[in-house]
């Protein structure tokens, strides 16, 4: 996520805080296969329709519920789903709302994994995995270094 929208977020975010809560990380990230699921020809839009949905039933099985276009936040307590509103050529505008959310402490871990283009990471939490793919130039590493520091104080 370019650095002002990750600034932008911060700020947008704060009604859908707790208090004294704080955002320390975010992505712009979708459901795994959602970009495939958009390209042209039969069998990649079925292959990724099929990793969409696989990846939204493990989020909701983790306890996180995803949408697309959505920005996913890391606070001193909880990782947070915004659904994101986003311009014409698919960049980021404004928060929308909390979508979902899932306290620190019930998640175990979360992996990046690097593409050709772009990134996958894996959430995993209550026994279950999201996988979200993320785009070239998003920080998604930073946010998994992140999420450890705050597992580590929670």
């Amino acid at each position: 996520m370019a650095s002002d929208f990750a600034a932008q977020l911060k700020e947008e975010a704060r009604p859908f805080l707790e208090q004294g809560e704080e955002v320390v990380a975010s992505i712009v990230a979708q459901p795994r296969g959602t970009s495939n699921s958009k390209v042209g020809g039969v069998a990649p839009q079925a292959i990724g329709s099929a990793w969409a949905g696989k990846s939204k039933k493990g989020a909701e099985e983790a306890g996180l519920a995803l949408t697309r276009p959505m920005a996913l936040a890391l606070t001193d307590r909880r990782l947070i789903v915004f659904e994101i509103e986003t311009s014409g050529m698919g960049k980021p505008k404004a928060v929308k709302e909390l979508f979902s959310a899932l306290p620190v402490g019930e998640v175990d871990s979360i992996q990046v994994k690097r593409l050709l283009v772009g990134k996958t990471m894996t959430v995993s939490a209550n026994g279950a995995e999201a996988k979200l793919e993320i785009g070239a130039g998003q920080d998604a590493k930073g946010l998994a270094e992140q999420f450890e520091r705050v597992k580590a104080t929670a």
